[in-house]
């Protein structure tokens, strides 16, 4: 069953234009909420935000939705998405929903639904809501005596605070560490400064007032020059940016220098297969990750497996795996000892653990490997499959044949923006942005005019 609603993380879109309006969340709530009612006993949904302004509009549409269909709301307010994740699974709810979309500019919206155990819908399910959704919701509206209830949690952030910093290792504390934390003016704007503070570090916080307009806007997790000067003008040890909903980080050491995810992803590694704490023998990444963290891995006896690009293929592919530590390479870390998707705040906590533990700079303990030269552009385009058109497919056979079996292109179509992704590797950095000029150019005459 094919799905038009629902991308690589959920619906995501322009605010108030479809599929990101006051109706479709209204009819994804009560689908959804159809989806898994499960029995007699009273059901419940969580739904957490980020700071974007559209979330008022969301968030009540999410809740009349639920609330028609029968099910009791429980409102997070600005709140992480793993937290959301977790909070769905602590308190026994029977759907969890995040009102996000994620790094992207505020104009943009989006809704990622969880299950009861805490995981990101499968594909599978999400078909079914949108199947639900095109045969018309009338049929899910609840008797009048069981409409549904809504109610604040008040204590929600102190609760995962608490949960944040009980994952940091008890016979550690960040006393005499500096960090500087960029929060993107999003969900984590209060619990990730919190968590640092109570757990003995001194706190720089950026990006920490949000109004509704300024989420991602030249900061966080795609945005790090401000975090980089910070670091380096603080003299901190570490720089952390998380993205709008605090679901990926990408990490600044001492120099000012980026930590991306395969780096963060290696060091974690290492870490944990020393303790023998790492287990299923390897670690889980997307096809995006660096070939050099594959090369790191195998040197240490570790196996890389690689999955289709979204934190939820990486999720899935751990448990069918068995393994506690995945991700991707823009940061999504995803330690499932802890979380059940990727938490940016925790994933740098584990970093911080081993900045302790080695008593030696971020510049030294974070470069874990040297990664082969890798180039991404990114190509928009208004509607269709332009990386499908033969002058297209020539350039990447034509590229691929100059870089040969030591390179490696991935030409992909966003699921989240209007954009192709090319993606290439190799040795040769100058031969590698040529092949990958030459296959956006060919992708942008493809696209035509406003491509």
């Amino acid at each position: 069953m094919a799905k038009t609603l629902f991308g690589t993380d959920g619906i995501r879109g322009t605010a108030n234009q479809e599929p990101v309006t006051a109706e479709t969340a209204l009819a994804v709530a009560m689908a959804a909420g159809a989806q898994f009612t499960r029995g007699e006993h009273r059901h419940l949904v969580v739904i957490g935000k980020d700071t974007r302004l559209s979330g008022y509009l969301l968030e009540p549409a999410m809740t009349a939705g639920f609330i028609a269909a029968g099910m009791d709301v429980v409102l997070l307010g600005p709140m992480p998405t793993p937290a959301v994740g977790w909070l769905t699974h602590s308190l026994r709810a029977d759907l969890g929903v995040m009102i996000s979309a994620s790094h992207n500019p505020y104009p943009d919206n989006g809704i990622k639904l969880f299950g009861p155990d805490g995981y990101k819908l499968s594909d599978e399910v999400e078909a079914r809501i949108e199947a639900r959704i095109a045969e018309g919701t009338a049929g899910y509206r609840a008797p009048s005596e069981h409409l549904g209830r809504a109610r604040r949690l008040d204590d929600a952030a102190g609760r995962y605070i608490e949960f944040a910093k009980n994952t940091f290792p008890k016979e550690l504390r960040l006393d005499g560490l500096k960090v500087v934390v960029d929060c993107a003016n999003g969900a984590a704007y209060k619990v990730a400064p919190t968590v640092l503070y109570e757990l003995g570090a001194e706190v720089v916080p950026l990006a920490v007032e949000p109004n509704g307009l300024n989420i991602n806007k030249d900061c966080g997790a795609t945005a790090t020059a401000a975090l980089q000067s910070a670091v380096v003008a603080q003299g901190a040890d570490l720089g952390i940016a998380l993205d709008g909903d605090a679901d990926r980080t990408i990490l600044v050491d001492e120099k000012g220098a980026v930590i991306d995810g395969d780096q963060v992803m290696g060091l974690i590694a290492r870490s944990w297969s020393r303790a023998g704490a790492l287990t299923g023998g390897g670690v889980v990444a997307t096809v995006m990750s660096n070939l050099g963290l594959a090369r790191f891995l195998e040197g240490a006896g570790l196996a890389l497996h690689r999955t289709p690009v979204g934190d939820r293929y990486v999720v899935e592919e751990m448990r069918a795996r068995g393994c506690n530590l995945g991700g991707e390479q823009s940061g999504h870390i995803v330690l499932s000892d802890h979380t059940t998707t990727g938490d940016g705040l925790i994933a740098a906590l584990q970093v911080l653990a081993v900045l302790i533990g080695e008593q030696r700079p971020a510049s030294e303990v974070t470069s874990v490997f040297t990664p082969l030269p890798q180039q991404l552009k990114n190509v928009r385009f208004n509607g269709g499959a332009p990386q499908e058109d033969a002058r297209v497919q020539a350039a990447i056979a034509e590229g691929e044949k100059a870089l040969g079996a030591e390179g490696r292109l991935l030409i992909r179509k966003s699921g989240t923006e209007p954009v192709i992704r090319i993606m290439g590797e190799a040795e040769d950095e100058a031969l590698l942005s040529q092949v990958v000029e030459r296959i956006a150019d060919a992708i942008a005459e493809a696209a035509g005019p406003g491509g």
